[in-house]
């Protein structure tokens, strides 16, 4: 009964570990992290994947399964794996906030701000449809099956429990929010110089027609040069944050190392 219990022992433990670096990931991604999905589907839909995978790894056993504290060890990696990718993606989509707060700021209408359960505090109506724009072509353009794939790839070279971040992942954590805030920048970029010019020909006027009262047209003007430009732009916007998914994955996927240099040796062997 004892090999039994050790065999039972051992795919348990494959399974807490998928399960460690998938679920981390579902609770990360940027679609299933949103607050308004309920936690009990997210579980589930991490313990569904994970039913999937496992069984391609069940042959995999450990020295010492029931040490726990190894054991634990080497379900942080798992986390951490799942967290980095997961992360990674909210970092980049982050620019998003960035690009909808300069537009707010610029235009006069940042006190227009409304409760964001996403963002867990408020934020600008410009940020709201900035995010939930990108968010929906995100799923239109398959990100979300890039996201799953890219964890999955992780599997092939770093088996469950065979895997850790390698030393490089501070350094690509920092461009990518690098990355993030000059997409920000850019994302924004017609709105700013269209209403950069409107200050321009605002301040044009008031040196010409000093009676007129620049502060009150100038708000209306500008708010409705941000709405125009903004509708105008607002496809770029979305497209902006989806060109770089492809590279920031591939980045984040090359962090994840083996930790051995030979792959697990099978339950078959060991007996």
């Amino acid at each position: 009964m004892e090999w039994l219990e050790a065999l039972l022992l051992s795919k348990i433990a494959v399974f807490v570990l998928v399960l460690g670096r998938l679920g981390a990931l579902v609770a990360t991604a940027p679609l299933t992290k949103m607050v308004t999905l309920p936690v009990t589907v997210r579980a589930l839909l991490a313990v569904t994947l994970t039913m999937l995978v496992m069984p391609l790894y069940a042959n995999l056993s450990y020295t010492s399964p029931w040490n726990l504290l190894a054991f634990g060890g080497l379900l942080l990696n798992e986390v951490l794996i799942g967290l980095l990718l997961g992360l990674g993606m909210q970092v980049l989509f982050a620019g998003v906030h960035v690009a909808g707060q300069i537009v707010a700021n610029l235009s006069g209408m940042s006190l227009a701000e409304v409760s964001s359960p996403t963002f867990d505090g408020g934020s600008s109506v410009f940020t709201e449809v900035f995010h939930y724009l990108t968010l929906a072509l995100f799923v239109a353009l398959g990100g979300h099956r890039m996201v799953m794939a890219a964890l999955l790839d992780t599997f092939a070279w770093a088996p469950p429990g065979h895997a850790m971040l390698g030393n490089s992942f501070a350094l690509v954590m920092v461009n990518i929010l690098q990355q993030s805030f000059d997409l920000g920048i850019r994302a924004s970029a017609p709105i700013m110089i269209a209403l950069l010019l409107s200050t321009l020909l605002l301040g044009l006027i008031s040196r010409t027609l000093p009676q007129i009262n620049v502060l009150a047209v100038g708000f209306g003007l500008n708010s409705l040069l941000t709405i125009g430009a903004m509708l105008v732009s607002i496809g770029g916007v979305a497209w902006t944050f989806q060109e770089p998914i492809a590279g920031v994955l591939e980045r984040l996927e090359e962090v994840v190392v083996p930790i051995e240099a030979t792959p697990p040796t099978p339950l078959a062997e060991n007996q």
